[in-house]
């Protein structure tokens, strides 16, 4: 047995010998559990929350131990942020800028590029005074020269470990929530630089982006028949390289400038012939630029899918890229070394990760830059082997390859920039300019200033926490309570108070309170005996209330629980008892009559009965601090309970007297009821001589007449109209019977009631009224064309023979008389046939009725619709995959569309009625039909569709996504069409294209997709790729 069920029987053992009358004070405090021994700490693990003396395991240990100043205050070391010595300072990530960071960190350690943007002229002079910089406004530069100039001179002498981009990002108009093309971005941004820098009057700046990485190559075609060249020279500031089917960079480099034959229809004019003749081209390096950046076209378009995709093949590279084999004049050094490398992380090319390895050309050490973290490589050397590590693994993954020393592989770098080798190093040091240093000394004051901030914060923080320390350790120790005056206080407050990270809130007892405003006996579980002492302070700090002191205890709880426990264990010894009575032949008619099923369940339900207090202690057991006592709760629940039959209940009448149904119960006698009624002294008590209610006597005799009254109205309607009943000898407007000329109509819900009553007429209501005003609109018209009788409508009514119809008259009332007439009109052989109706059509009504209809079936919120691929519009494919949503199995309304033009019908003459009457609302005849009809066709589903759940207004695009889990077949692959219309307007709502409930939707699949992980970039793309469209990089 659990320790905490063992304290539970120990303190009420004295109940098995003590009647509840003889109740004493030393059984109530041991009820309580007052005099419990307290635990020690290192001996009880745990709390034990039985005993209301154990206080140990309620969070005390984080206040006697050793103090961790930490644990004082939440906030971080200022000086993690200060830059560390010898290293870099790192880019703040604004959600998806990583791809600008790396280029930044790149072109920082360009010392050229960096000298001459330090050199370019600035509007700072108009910020700065002749003493100095402005105290009142912050710098915001103008251009974006000043921006770069502004961010280098912070990466250079900020004592921040990471700065903020966001000035130059948002410059540029860029979206840091979208990852763009970072190669897209480094050209634009480079022209961009290039334009702004071109006004420039100093030669050095104007003209540093060509010098550091502009060359020139030449398109060069060479005629077969008569040798002539043509060139075409053009600048570079990257090359482009082709990586597919290759593994070393000299391998790209080579089929970069590899020789093209013109031939066929791809020959070439040759100016010197006339003519069109065979010719190669090639492309021929005429100078190389100091910087050489090749891009590695790792992001290519994926003709299948429509969108960009990533290469995720190892292309080898060296540090040292000899280029003189590649150029076409031989004279100079065209020896490279290699300066940085960028990597994408990720194999999607929608996601995924930037970051940079530079090499620091003054030290020539090598840095990992990751945005805020700058990692020093160790010894000098590039290492990517972690960076390689990352990119998810597949099935068709190729080993990464063995690499010789001075020479790396990855599959993951995108751009190699290599930097003109020079024979002198440069240990030049840039210095900046002084109105930016200005700028930088003052954002390095204010961090100084936040760094004191923050660490005063933290220190007042731990001085406070070192004084609560001390002064929660000293009231601990005087919580115990001991013989002297005592009170109890919850277990959770004592908790929060203990817990420093939630504030302590004021102390509230209310929760575990009896019905006698004192500490429930149940609840003591829960709570905690602490000193007066304690206590004293504890309300004095925290306030709350009510103090359970010693005179909480409560006497009418113990005693109620004593009885209630004597009861529990004299309960079997009773049931034995009461079985036996109730074996035994009763002597005379004198006893007790008792309800069949409270004898049959008389034992659980007295043993809910005595648990009811404990249900009670449950019910009212919310939260000691926070949540109050809910009074409306308890009575909503009590009045729940109450609704369930108790003890003797099940034979009393509607009235509160005795049931007349004798079936139901029997008689027990004056023995065997004195020990029903210990448990259940509320019962309703019913001697034999008591007589049954005479209120239930005479309706059970108008019940017998009413029923054979029924009985008898019943035979004579079915008498009356016995093909009607049958449903034999109908009459059909679509084929209108030659013996008659009018017909008359009833309501399809009248007849079924009326048939309903007529079968069963004991158990139904008699059919008074027709009831045809539900098949006419407010003005009296007609709701329905003769055409649509005769088909969609044709559920809704009943036609009646005219022999029946006088009959009906007679039977019933009759409120509104709806009929149709044939009629013969010319004079010629054969006459043209009209049908008119009684009432007229109401045109305008019948109009609204067609658009309620049409907004029924397009304003649904969950239905299933049925989508069927189809392959050259014959052969259905076989499932490729999983349904995504439930089967079909599911019945739903079939809603047929009204046709627009029945109204039109020549052969249904409907005139207005003269005026034109005002438009009225239609909900009520809806709601009628609805009730009235229930029309449910079962769609069968073929081989090659699948169900789908789908809303009103859900999006074509929406859709598509769910037929692509289905199907295996991207968005832009589906052809949809419905009824035999294209569904082409992806933003458009399945209401608005006509896709109602039980819709089959014919899906035509351009090049299925079999493969998931190919589709990863379709999920990646919501919205069309529109690149640096509308930011500064294209002049915007």
């Amino acid at each position: 047995m659990a320790p905490r069920l063992q304290l539970e029987k120990a303190a009420w053992r004295w109940a098995e010998t003590v009647r509840p009358e003889e109740v004493s004070q030393e059984h109530i405090e041991t009820a309580y559990r007052i005099w419990l021994e307290p635990c020690i700490r290192g001996v009880c693990r745990r709390n034990c929350r039985g005993n209301p003396n154990c206080l140990v395991g309620i969070g005390e240990h984080i206040w006697l131990g050793e103090i961790d100043e930490n644990s004082f205050h939440n906030i971080d070391d200022p000086n993690c942020e200060r830059r560390k010595k010898n290293s870099f300072v790192g880019l703040t990530n604004l959600g998806a800028t990583c791809y600008v960071n790396t280029f930044l960190q790149v072109w920082f350690l360009n010392l050229e590029l960096r000298q001459a943007l330090y050199l370019c002229p600035s509007t700072c002079s108009d910020y700065t005074m002749g003493d100095g910089i402005h105290g009142g406004k912050d710098y915001e530069p103008q251009t974006i020269c000043e921006h770069l100039q502004y961010l280098f001179a912070l990466l250079q002498n900020s004592n921040r470990r990471y700065i903020d981009p966001s000035g130059f990002v948002k410059a540029l108009g860029l979206d840091t929530g979208q990852q763009q093309d970072a190669q897209e971005f480094s050209k634009l941004f480079m022209s961009l630089l290039e334009d702004t820098l071109s006004k420039q009057k100093n030669p050095d700046v104007r003209n540093i982006v060509q010098q550091q990485f502009c060359g020139e190559y030449a398109y060069v075609t060479v005629c077969n028949q008569c040798g002539r060249e043509s060139k075409l020279v053009s600048k570079f500031y990257e090359l482009e390289l082709n990586i597919q089917g290759h593994k070393q960079l000299t391998d790209c480099i080579s089929e970069f400038l590899k020789e093209e034959k013109l031939e066929g229809d791809n020959r070439y004019f040759c100016e010197n012939c006339q003519s069109k003749q065979n010719a190669t081209r090639k492309i021929r390096l005429l100078s190389l630029p100091c910087t050489l950046n090749l891009q590695l076209m790792r992001f290519v378009f994926d003709r299948q899918t429509g969108h960009k995709k990533k290469l995720n093949a190892y292309i080898g590279f060296s540090e040292s890229l000899d280029m003189e084999p590649y150029v076409e004049h031989k004279g100079g050094s065209f020896v490279y070394e290699l300066s940085a490398v960028l990597i994408h992380r990720g194999v999607s090319a929608y996601s995924g990760h930037y970051i940079a390895h530079v090499k620091d050309p003054q030290s020539g050490e090598w840095y990992k830059f990751n945005d805020e973290d700058i990692e020093k490589m160790e010894g000098k050397k590039l290492q990517l082997g972690i960076e390689e590590d990352l990119a998810e693994p597949s099935k068709s993954q190729t080993r990464k390859p063995k690499c010789g020393k001075g020479t790396h592989c990855s599959r993951n770098a995108y751009m190699l920039v290599y930097r003109l080798q020079t024979q002198e190093k440069n240990h030049t040091m840039i210095q900046v300019p002084a109105f930016l240093q200005e700028l930088v000394d003052r954002d390095n004051s204010k961090f100084e200033e936040w760094c004191v901030e923050m660490a005063e914060m933290r220190r007042q923080s731990v001085d406070k926490g070192k004084a609560k320390h001390e002064e929660v350790k000293e009231l601990y120790q005087r919580l115990p309570a001991g013989a002297e005056p005592y009170e109890f206080v919850s277990l959770e407050w004592l908790q929060k108070w203990l817990d420093e990270s939630t504030p302590t809130k004021p102390i509230d007892n209310h929760a575990c309170l009896c019905s006698h405003d004192k500490l429930h006996p149940d609840k003591i579980s829960i709570m905690k005996r602490i000193s007066e002492y304690a206590a004293d302070i504890f309300y004095s700090r925290y306030g709350g209330g009510p103090r359970l002191t010693v005179k909480a205890l409560c006497k009418d709880c113990v005693v109620e629980r004593c009885r209630v426990l004597r009861l529990k264990s004299q309960l079997n010894e009773d049931y034995k008892a009461v079985n036996n009575l109730l074996k035994a032949t009763m002597k005379g008619n004198d006893g007790f009559w008792v309800g069949k099923s409270s004898l049959r369940s008389w034992r659980q339900l007295a043993l809910e009965q005595l648990d009811e207090q404990d249900g009670e202690a449950e019910q009212s057991n919310g939260k000691m601090n926070g949540s109050p006592f809910s009074k409306d709760e308890s009575k909503e629940e009590k009045k729940e309970e109450e609704e369930e039959l108790n003890f003797n209940e099940d034979i009393l009448c509607p009235h509160g007297g005795l049931s007349i149904s004798e079936n139901e119960r029997r008689l027990v006698s004056q023995e065997a009821w004195s020990k029903l009624q210990q448990y259940f002294p509320k019962a309703p008590e019913f001697p034999s001589y008591k007589e049954c209610c005479s209120q239930c006597k005479i309706l059970e005799r108008e019940g017998e007449e009413n029923e054979a009254l029924h009985k008898m109205i019943a035979n004579e309607q079915k008498t009356s109209l016995p093909n009607l009943f049958q449903d034999k000898n109908r009459p059909c407007l679509s084929n209108w019977p030659e013996d008659t000329d009018a017909l008359y109509i009833v309501s399809h819900f009248f007849l079924e009631e009326w048939r309903k009553f007529v079968r069963k007429p004991a158990r139904s209501t008699p059919v008074s009224s027709v009831g045809n005003a539900a098949l006419l609109c407010p003005h009296g018209g007609l709701m329905f064309t003769f055409p649509s009788l005769t088909k969609e409508d044709s559920k809704l009514i009943a036609l009646i023979w005219p022999s029946e119809w006088q009959m009906i008259q007679k039977l019933f009332v009759v409120d509104k008389v709806i009929k149709i007439t044939r009629i013969e009109v010319g004079d010629v052989n054969p006459t043209e046939t009209q049908y008119i109706s009684e009432p007229n059509l109401c045109p305008d009504c019948r109009e609204g009725l067609l658009c309620q209809q049409q907004r029924d079936l397009r304003e649904y919120t969950q239905a299933t619709i049925y989508v069927h691929k189809v392959v050259d519009n014959k052969k259905v494919m076989k499932d490729s995959a999983p349904e995504l949503n439930v089967s079909s199995s599911e019945t739903e309304e079939d809603k047929e569309e009204a046709r627009p033009d029945g109204e039109k019908d020549p052969d249904f003459n409907q005139s207005n009625g003269g005026t034109k009457r005002q438009k009225t609302s239609q909900q009520g005849y809806v709601a009628y039909q609805k009730q009235v009809i229930r029309r449910s066709t079962r769609h069968r589903k073929v081989r090659g569709e699948k169900a789908l759940l789908v809303s009103a207004n859900q999006t074509l695009k929406e859709l598509k996504i769910q037929i692509m889990h289905a199907f295996s077949v991207a968005p832009f692959d589906q052809n949809l069409s419905i009824d035999g219309k294209i569904l082409n307007d992806d933003g458009a709502t399945l209401g608005t294209l006509g896709v109602i409930p039980e819709s089959v939707i014919l899906l035509k699949a351009d090049e299925p997709i079999a493969d998931y992980a190919a589709m990863d970039d379709v999920m990646q793309v919501c919205m069309p790729e529109e690149g640096f469209k509308g930011t500064g990089l294209l002049g915007h």
